[in-house]
């Protein structure tokens, strides 16, 4: 059923949460062929999605981040472009450029790969830091700026990025500026062996990507993040979200704790796993459950760097979650 209430921050239609639920599960099962054994990985892809986040997959090569990322656009009936990040990009060829018109005796704005609702940014920490930062302006203000001249970007505008850890060949740290434009970043990991025993036999003739059809439309789609936007949060749980994020900034182990844009992002995002498991109102464990993703890249230990500082913002990550109190009055409704 479908309910024809306009959003009030949106002006669109909002869906039932049955509604939501119905696509999210048809969403997850299509990517689950694609991605078989990371069940946790795509629905923590889809609520990043659905409350207008921005993903980050790190990992290492060969593990399905493209594929996630390629199947993830490939659900949603939108707008999808890839950029495959090289250390010979230019920012131009992201954002776009202005070429002049000798006819209208004007400068033509030719609109770059980043228009589109949907952008695969493939391996970004593989171009300079230059490159990188083109996508800066674009994942916070949704426009980008060429000439002085600024032009909007398609609603909805996600942005699912891929990298490589840092230990590799050829690549360039993110700066902390532009991992906290991100929402959230998750890791596949190697798959078990069942997994990768069923993924020879599913793409000996044909790979399961292209099967995938379309099963939301860019109007459904927004509907559905409309209806995340109006999920309940109480005053007792925005305070628990927000003790977690102080209680980062002075951990001992920590040279830099979680931002305030972090805060806003840890709530949207539990707005949207709240949706998805079919409750109008935030609970502390929407919040526990996206902690990690939302709240680990951010981190910056001190003294430590690498693979294994990743890791660890992870478990301090834990560990204040399970120090912070939990309020005693849940009820929101």
């Amino acid at each position: 059923m479908t309910t024809t209430t306009d959003s009030p921050s949106t002006g669109t239609a909002k869906m039932e949460l049955d509604e939501v639920q119905h696509h999210a599960r048809r969403i997850l099962e299509a990517v689950a062929t694609v991605i078989d054994g990371k069940a946790g990985a795509i629905s923590t892809a889809l609520t990043v999605l659905l409350a207008e986040g921005h993903l980050l997959i790190e990992d290492v090569p060969g593990v399905g981040k493209t594929q996630l990322a390629r199947a993830l656009a490939k659900a949603f009936g939108a707008s999808v472009s890839r950029i495959q990040f090289t250390p010979d990009l230019l920012p131009s060829d992201i954002t776009g450029v202005s070429i002049f018109d000798r006819q209208s005796n004007e400068f033509e704005f030719k609109p770059g790969p980043v228009f589109a609702n949907i952008v695969i940014g493939d391996e970004i920490n593989r171009a300079s830091p230059k490159t990188q930062s083109a996508l800066l302006e674009s994942l916070e203000e949704r426009q980008v700026t060429v000439d002085g001249f600024s032009h909007p970007l398609p609603d909805p505008f996600l942005v699912v990025a891929t990298q490589n850890p840092v230990e590799m060949e050829g690549t360039y740290s993110l700066p902390e500026a532009q991992r906290d434009r991100f929402m959230a970043r998750i890791s596949l990991g190697y798959p078990d062996a069942e997994s990768e025993l069923r993924m020879l036999r599913q793409r000996e003739t044909q790979s399961p990507l292209d099967r995938l059809e379309p099963l939301v439309s860019v109007a459904d789609l927004r509907r559905m993040i409309a209806t995340v936007r109006s999920v309940y949060v109480a005053s007792v749980v925005e305070r628990y979200a927000v003790d977690i994020v102080q209680a980062t900034r002075v951990h001992p182990d920590l040279r830099l704790g979680a931002s305030p844009r972090a805060t806003l992002q840890l709530m949207r995002a539990a707005k949207s796993w709240a949706a998805l498991n079919g409750r109008r109102f935030v609970i502390p464990d929407d919040v526990d459950a996206l902690s990690g993703p939302v709240l680990g890249h951010r981190l910056i230990l001190a003294g430590r760097s690498g693979a294994g500082a990743v890791s660890a913002a992870y478990d301090i990550v834990e560990s204040v979650v399970a120090a912070t109190p939990v309020p005693l009055d849940e009820s929101s409704h």
